[in-house]
């Protein structure tokens, strides 16, 4: 998925509690499986961060030269810029994007 393209807050905002726990009927297993989406979702972003910013690595061991990397700093400061993981988690959940599923419980 493009999180770029998410239209998820950028600041706190207050939900509707009901509205959040209506796919699951229970609150606290409607949290759980938003943030185990956002996990994956960090997941997915940081990788993406780390190989977008391996393209600049400078595979040196000295430390007298060390320089600054304009496209580097965009690069970090476009990710910061994104909305938070935990927001397009909320986000998909609201819009009914995330699949979830019980396990059985009765598999004797």
């Amino acid at each position: 998925m493009d999180y770029k393209e998410s239209e998820a807050p950028l600041t706190t905002i207050t939900y509707d509690r009901d509205e959040i726990e209506n796919p699951t009927g229970n609150l606290y297993e409607a949290i759980v499986i938003m943030a185990k989406r956002a996990s994956q979702i960090n997941g997915d972003l940081k990788t993406e961060l780390v190989e977008k910013l391996e393209e600049f690595a400078t595979h040196n061991d000295s430390l007298e030269e060390v320089f600054e990397n304009k496209e580097q700093i965009e690069v970090s400061k476009f990710y910061e810029r994104l909305p938070k993981p935990t927001a397009i988690a909320i986000e998909e959940w609201l819009e009914g994007r995330t699949y979830h599923r019980k396990p059985d419980t009765d598999t004797q």
